[in-house]
């Protein structure tokens, strides 16, 4: 089959929204030859029986465990065909019109290796779809206030310029890159089990001189990581250990050290007022931050252990955004 795009979507337990993923793919009104991949990471709620009987046209791959995000896409792109590799969260659905929109900006726009869509809640409300690289200004302080106070340098969902307009990265529910990028660049780094890979990804493509583009005309519906909240002290230790590698990894060591003691004083701090909180409110107070950043804790104290975090839960939703 020589097909002009491959779309990719990794699952997990998420037998419901993946169908309701894939009925979109089904109703895109665009003229293109699509290669659909799913990649089940070790689900246990019927979804490969769902599969089989529904959408039997979809190539479907299997791991026994959860390998994590970049390794599940790697793995599926290595059957990908066509110039463009469309990698959806089983999570998010697409309006009829959004493939054909936004690969007519690729082909439009040559030196654009990777573009993103305008991200919706259910009822139609905006989700911040653009991302910064990390920086220490961006990770220790408050991304909101940055957000609202230099809309230009850090755009969100409250700038909208209603515009094409180049970005340091996008949002990874909807990630269109073109193929021989991918190929060019070897696809996700496999350090990162959850988080922070597609940053990653842009920040390589943008180093080799192409463009990362939001695309706000192109509209798909978001989840936004509903089924990974279910573990959500695991998924912030994984956030942390993605956080950490990416630093490692692209900046200074003494940037990385000053992240680091800057984090853990905001995380001792917050573990501090938290169960102040707690005790002043007799418990009535909610628990859920202080759980989490007792878990964070707690991983450090360990020695930030790869066996805490996600990749120690084989049940859980493998894309989070």
């Amino acid at each position: 089959m020589n097909a002009n795009l491959s779309i990719i979507i990794v699952s997990c337990n998420t037998q419901l929204l993946l169908e309701k993923a894939l009925n979109s793919i089904e109703k895109s009104g665009d003229p293109f030859k699509k290669l659909l991949i799913v990649f089940d990471n070790g689900s246990k709620d019927g979804t490969q029986e769902m599969i089989k009987k529904k959408f039997p046209w979809v190539v479907y791959l299997r791991s026994e465990t959860n390998l994590g995000f970049s390794k599940a896409v790697n793995r599926a792109a290595h059957q990908a065909q066509g110039d463009y590799l469309l990698l959806l969260n089983s999570d998010a659905r697409l309006q009829e019109d959004s493939i054909q929109k936004a690969v007519e900006w690729m082909e439009q726009n040559p030196r654009c290796a990777v573009c993103g869509a305008q991200l919706l809640n259910e009822d139609g409300t905006l989700q911040n779809s653009i991302a910064n690289f990390p920086t220490l200004l961006t990770e220790l302080a408050n991304k909101s206030i940055l957000r609202r106070l230099f809309p230009k340098k850090f755009p969100g969902k409250e700038y909208q310029s209603g515009r094409p307009q180049a970005v340091e990265s996008v949002i990874g529910a909807f990630f269109l890159i073109r193929k021989t990028i991918w190929d060019e660049l070897g696809g996700f780094d496999e350090r990162y089990f959850f988080f922070f890979e597609e940053t990653d990804f842009c920040l390589r493509a943008t180093q080799r001189g192409y463009l990362v583009y939001y695309l706000p005309q192109v509209k798909v519906w978001h989840g936004q990581g509903k089924t990974a909240k279910t573990l959500l002290s695991e998924a912030r230790i994984e956030y942390w250990k993605s956080r950490y590698r990416y630093f490692k990894t692209h900046h200074p060591l003494y940037k990385y050290l000053i992240l680091r003691i800057g984090l853990l004083i905001r995380l001792f701090l917050s573990l501090f007022l938290e169960s102040l909180l707690y005790l002043v409110t007799f418990g009535k107070s909610p628990t859920t931050r202080l759980k989490t950043a007792y878990k964070i804790a707690l991983w450090h104290l360990k020695g930030m252990p790869d066996q805490m975090g996600l990749s120690s839960h084989q049940e859980i939703k493998c894309k989070k955004d």
